[in-house]
């Protein structure tokens, strides 16, 4: 049931968003989310929260950023959670971390590499961080629908983004097929599961971290054409997932 409190962090109350919610890390991304919509108006903006509300395809859609990292993800999730919202897409940039994941590449995860601490507070790491199955073949078929290529599989999420890493890191998550790395995706695979919310992840590739290739000159073009592509997958994943629900009474 939907809390009708204004929440402490988001500064939204039932009523100002949707139940489907794209999760950009980035206000200047949730920005640019929000202008794909038919209309859109600005419901809040506190902290790291940037948050719009409008219509795509007849479809109440709310796009809010969450700024870097799992626990101001976590912090979004729950309180929209506790306002009506119950399928989140997060859509964000990670770095590659296979030899054919550069720069302009689109990754779908699956699931993801709990490395970060939020999640770990939620529930021991034994428990899985993986993607709803319904938002990862929306996701999937989206793809499909608009003929953008996607790779789709595992994904690792870590906080300090400068600390030393462990030695062999790199290569283990390689050898593992992890395919991309960021830091959100974890907790908002993890909350969403204990709270019975769908989530999914799509992600640009900005660079690869297991080739050191972190945002080379001349290969921006590439990452903001997948951004946008990323943008037009999850607005058309949100499409399938309201058809969806709308045939199931759901």
């Amino acid at each position: 049931m939907a809390d009708n409190a204004l929440q402490h962090h988001i500064r939204c109350k039932e009523g100002d968003i949707a139940r489907y919610v794209l999760l950009p890390g980035s206000p200047e991304r949730a920005l640019k989310i929000a202008q794909h919509l038919d209309e859109f108006h600005e419901v809040a903006r506190h902290r790291e929260y940037a948050i719009f509300t409008g219509k795509k395809f007849g479809i109440d859609i709310t796009v809010s950023s969450t700024g870097m990292g799992c626990p101001s993800t976590a912090i979004c999730v729950e309180e929209m959670g506790k306002i009506g919202a119950d399928t989140f897409i997060r859509v964000g940039s990670a770095g590659g971390m296979q030899e054919d994941i550069h720069s302009g590449s689109i990754v779908i995860y699956t699931a993801a590499w709990r490395e970060d601490g939020t999640s770990a507070i939620y529930i021991p790491l034994n428990y899985p961080a993986v993607a709803d199955r319904h938002v990862v073949h929306a996701l999937e078929q989206a793809s499909k629908n608009l003929e953008i290529k996607a790779h789709v599989g595992i994904g690792s999420s870590g906080d300090a983004f400068y600390a030393k890493k462990p030695a062999g890191s790199k290569e283990m998550k390689h050898d593992a097929n992890i395919l991309a790395g960021e830091m959100e995706a974890s907790a908002l695979f993890v909350v969403s599961s204990m709270r019975g919310w769908r989530s999914g992840c799509i992600v640009a590739i900005d660079g690869n971290i297991y080739l050191g290739e972190k945002k080379k000159p001349g290969t921006e073009h590439l990452f903001e054409a997948a951004e946008e592509n990323e943008i037009l997958i999850a607005l058309e994943a949100i499409r399938l997932l309201y058809e969806q629900d709308k045939a199931n009474g759901v």
